[in-house]
């Protein structure tokens, strides 16, 4: 007798080997790769493990390489300084620099923010005093502030500090900077299906691609801000003085999301997560958070603000918003910028309190910020 050949078994079994073959291959390539990394960085059994990715370190390394500190000539303590020789003409923040002192520094800050465009990016070449390019005015504000920071703001920066290149690593306008997200059609009122309420939007990568609000930034870190924190203290939602709700706590989950992938980290590393509203069990980079959310709001009101007013129409909004720095405009995915390498060491220029009488704005918020130098239990009951 005559056995028909199967038709059904021969393709189902070809089909069979052939998920096997890929399953053994996608085994041993899954298991060849390089795997996340947990790192201890706190008691055994409660969790504190950051989780470290070698790919994506390998991968970003290249933007916090520190760049090689220009030629230093022996300065001669004779030298008097600019505002005493005027041998530069309309200098106005670092008239306390010598004329080698000065030079060193301009060179420096070609090459950390234009170092294609070189002098005239900022600068008439033919007529060096003048401030017909916006950006020479522009860069006059961000050199007082980049000086008061590193005096003001050590409760974030510590004695690390940050130049002109910590932002702009050779970009004559920074990555990670923002603008107050303009509200979608879908955003209305009237909208069949209900407002979106400034969220459930796609592809946001400011709070990570979820569907929470999609415009943290503007809230917290610009002008005055709302409280941050939103762990209810009272047992009952419906009590009249519980001001929580699950609305707060998505924006501020919006703004956590943004800050962990702006440093490259997850919650641990500023939150004991079986505690988060305890500063006794937190670990110390939430007391810098703290402070570091202080300081860009200072930035954003004092020096960027007034920036504003002299930038061109394509460096702003459609609607004509300014841009705006956070966390990610320094870090871009480092816990910390540069991994803490400090510069201030080969620029102490830069370390020095303007004294210059230039004033970038109105009154900083960090006169009135407390500058507590660890901030637990007093600010815990009312801040984030």
């Amino acid at each position: 007798m005559r056995i028909k050949p199967n038709f059904i078994a021969i393709p189902i079994a070809a089909l069979l080997g052939l998920i096997g073959a890929i399953g053994v291959t996608a085994f041993f390539t899954i298991s060849g790769a390089e795997q996340t990394e947990a790192k201890q960085v706190g008691f055994r059994g409660v969790g504190l493990l950051q989780n470290i990715d070698p790919v994506a370190l390998r991968e970003t390394a290249p933007i916090h390489r520190v760049p090689e500190p220009e030629p230093v000539e022996e300065i001669d303590p004779n030298n008097p300084p600019l505002s005493v020789t005027q041998k530069y003409k309309n200098v106005q923040v670092l008239t306390d620099l010598n004329v080698q002192q000065f030079s060193r520094l301009m060179q420096a800050l070609t090459q950390w923010v234009s170092p294609e465009q070189g002098c005239a990016y900022c600068h008439n070449t033919k007529n060096l005093a003048s401030d017909e390019k916006y950006a020479k005015v522009v860069a006059r504000h961000m050199l007082q502030m980049t000086r008061n920071l590193n005096v003001q703001w050590k409760s974030h920066v510590g004695e690390t500090g940050v130049t002109c290149y910590t932002c702009h690593r050779g970009q004559p306008v920074p990555s990670g900077d923002w603008f107050e997200k303009v509200a979608a059609a879908s955003d209305a009122p009237n909208r069949m299906l209900g407002t979106r309420a400034g969220q459930n939007t796609a592809g946001v990568s400011t709070v990570g691609n979820t569907s929470l609000p999609y415009d943290p930034l503007t809230i917290f870190l610009n002008k005055e801000a709302p409280n941050i924190r939103v762990q209810g203290e009272l047992p009952l939602a419906g009590e009249s003085n519980n001001r929580r709700s699950v609305k707060q706590t998505e924006h501020t989950y919006g703004l956590m999301i943004y800050m962990a992938n702006s440093l490259g980290v997850n919650c641990t590393y500023c939150h004991n997560t079986r505690a988060f509203a305890n500063w006794e069990q937190s670990p110390p980079p939430r007391a810098t958070a703290w402070y570091g959310i202080r300081m860009v709001r200072d930035l954003n009101v004092t020096y960027l603000a007034p920036v504003g007013k002299l930038l061109p129409d394509f460096r702003l909004s459609p609607v004509g918003d300014e841009p705006k720095v956070a966390c990610a405009t320094c870090h871009k995915g480092a816990a910390k910028p540069l991994y803490g390498v400090s510069m201030i060491p080969d620029y102490p220029e830069l370390g020095i309190e303007a004294k210059a009488p230039y004033s970038a704005g109105p009154k900083t918020l960090a006169e009135v910020v407390p500058m507590d130098p660890y901030p637990r239990k007093a600010a815990a009951k009312t801040e984030e």
